[in-house]
């Protein structure tokens, strides 16, 4: 009568650990899997800061004038866009975790939110920013793919 030892395959003569066998067609996969599933961000983590940055962005669009009476108003602005929509873009491609869909959210929101400036007063809509935005957002998307990997 053999003696089995803990941990040690039977089906191999007793020379090789559970932890080296490849399990056969038989296991079920509660057997293959560890019982600690991998670690998930929550839902809330991923979106709330993409919600409040599209709130801040929502809250500047609402400001009847951003003149700042300086010479170089008109790039500052721009360049603002530019930034405020690469962070937008940044936090998308976190949430979603692709670069289409968050490149594809980003610009909507930015069509949308220029459509929302035509009914702020001092404000006008303009195809141009969308475009703008789109820069934007595709800055943040690279960005932050190319510091995640």
């Amino acid at each position: 009568m053999a003696v089995r030892s803990e941990g040690i395959s039977p089906h191999s003569g007793g020379t090789v650990p559970d932890s080296h066998r490849v399990p056969g067609p038989c296991v079920s996969r509660l057997e293959r899997e560890p019982i600690i599933a991998p670690v998930r961000r929550p839902f809330v983590s991923l979106w709330l800061p993409v919600v409040a940055w599209a709130a801040v962005i929502f809250a500047l669009s609402s400001v009847p004038g951003l003149e700042s009476g300086l010479s170089w108003d008109f790039a500052l602005r721009k360049v603002a866009h530019v930034t405020e929509y690469a962070i937008l873009g940044g936090l998308l491609v976190r949430a979603l975790g692709r670069p289409l869909p968050a490149v594809a959210a980003g610009v909507a929101y930015a069509a949308s939110d220029e459509f929302h400036q035509h009914f702020v007063r001092g404000r006008h809509g303009n195809v141009i920013d969308v475009a703008i935005d789109a820069v934007g957002v595709l800055i943040g998307v690279a960005l932050t793919r190319r510091l995640r990997a």
